[in-house]
C-alpha cells in the first residue's frame, strides 16, 4: 500500500469513530434530564460555563455538556457529600447566556467545587433531590 493510502485510510477511520462518538452522544442527550449551565470553581469573571444537561441517580448527579464528544458524563457531583454553600443570581456578563429567573448555586462535594445555573423548576428539583439524600447512618446500615 502507498503512504497517500494510508494516510486516507486512517483519516477516514478517524472520521468514522466521531461521527459515531457524536451519534452516541446525541442519543445519549435526547433521552432527556434537565437544562442547566454548570461551572468548576475556582473560575475568573464569567469564563468556564458549559451548557448541558443533569441527570439525578440514586448516588450522584451527572452532567453533560452539549458540547463534547465524550463518551460518559463530563462532570458526577456525589450526593451524599453535597453541600449547597450560597445562591445568587446572575452578574455582569453572566446575563448574555442566562436569564434573570435562573438562580446561581454553589456546590462543593467531597471532591471540588462547582456553580449551576438553573431555572426555578429546575432548582426546585435539585434541592428536592439533595435534601432526600439518605443520612450518612442508614447508607451505613445498608452495607452491613
Amino acid at each position: 500500500m502507498q503512504t497517500g493510502t494510508i494516510v486516507i485510510v486512517v483519516l477516514a477511520c478517524v472520521l468514522v469513530a466521531l461521527a459515531a462518538s457524536a451519534t452516541y452522544r446525541l442519543i445519549l442527550l435526547r433521552r432527556g434530564g434537565t437544562a442547566a449551565i454548570l461551572r468548576t470553581i475556582p473560575a475568573t469573571g464569567d469564563h468556564g460555563w458549559r451548557h448541558g444537561l443533569i441527570r439525578y441517580g440514586e448516588e450522584s448527579l451527572v452532567f453533560y455538556k452539549l458540547s463534547s464528544l465524550r463518551l460518559g458524563p463530563d462532570s458526577r457531583i456525589y450526593r451524599q457529600g453535597i453541600e449547597v454553600e450560597d445562591r445568587r443570581g446572575p452578574r455582569d456578563s453572566e446575563f448574555d447566556i442566562m436569564t434573570e429567573e435562573v438562580v446561581v448555586l454553589a456546590v462543593s462535594d467531597e471532591d471540588r467545587n462547582y456553580e449551576v445555573a438553573l431555572d426555578r423548576g429546575a432548582l426546585t428539583g435539585f434541592l428536592s433531590w439533595v435534601e432526600s439524600r439518605p443520612s450518612g447512618r442508614s447508607m451505613r446500615g445498608r452495607s452491613s
